[in-house]
Order: C-alpha cells, then sequence, then structure tokens
C-alpha cells in the first residue's frame, strides 16, 4: 500500500521551524534595533522639521522663540538696571539736602523712569500675550 500524505507532521516541522526563526530574530536584539532606527529617524525628522521653522520665520520677518527670550531676558535686564539706579538715587537723596531747583528735576527724572518702567511692562506683556498665541 502507498503511504499517504501526512498533513499533520508537515504542519508540526513548519510550526517548529518558524518558532526556531521567530526565537533567533527575537533573541538578536532585532525589536531594540527596530525601535532605535524608529527613533533615530524621528530626531532627525524634528531637527528638519525644526530648521525649515526657523528658517521661514527668518525668511517672514517674524522672531523665533530663540529671539523672544533673548529680547525678553534684555529687557529685564534694562528693567534691573533701571531699579538698581533708582535705588542709588533714593539712598543718594537720603543722605543730602536737595535745594528747590534739583527738586523739581529729581520729580521729572521720578517721572520719566515711571514712565519707562510703565513702557518696559507694556513691552513685556505684548511679547507674552504673542508667545502664548503660538
Amino acid at each position: 500500500m502507498n503511504q499517504g500524505f501526512n498533513f499533520y507532521d508537515v504542519w508540526k516541522d513548519y510550526y517548529s521551524q518558524t518558532s526556531k526563526l521567530f526565537d533567533e530574530k527575537i533573541g538578536n536584539d532585532f525589536p531594540s534595533e527596530g525601535m532605535g532606527q524608529i527613533l533615530e529617524m524621528n530626531l532627525q525628522f524634528k531637527k528638519m522639521i525644526d530648521e525649515s521653522t526657523l528658517k521661514y520665520l527668518e525668511f517672514m520677518n517674524v522672531p523665533s522663540r530663540n529671539d523672544i527670550a533673548n529680547l525678553s531676558s534684555l529687557i529685564v535686564n534694562v528693567d534691573a538696571k533701571v531699579d538698581d539706579l533708582e535705588e542709588r538715587l533714593e539712598e543718594k537723596l537720603e543722605q543730602v539736602v536737595i535745594p528747590e531747583s534739583y527738586s523739581k528735576e529729581l520729580s521729572n527724572l521720578k517721572k520719566d523712569m515711571k514712565s519707562l518702567d510703565n513702557k518696559l511692562n507694556q513691552v513685556l506683556t505684548l511679547l507674552k500675550s504673542k508667545e502664548e498665541s503660538k
């Protein structure tokens, strides 16, 4: 009698071979290599998008986030210097008796300083509102 085709043995052999193949691939850091490649690709894409965005903003003459941060830093430094000068001036005024002519100049100077401080505060609020709107 002719021996027939045993489907179960073929299926069992196929199953064991594919199982060995999957075990080898998973054992060889296959998933971690794939994840590493995907992360690297995403980082390159993000870098490309960031660079093109900066070039676009520069072309359109729109300040970038770094430009606004630098400007805010400069404004804060100017504000700190104005406050320091104001404190020094108040200390000097407490030590020296001022004639009437100087008192008018001093009051005008204080008004100018307050006006400058208000303008700086307005600039800061405008910059913050523009940054939040992005």
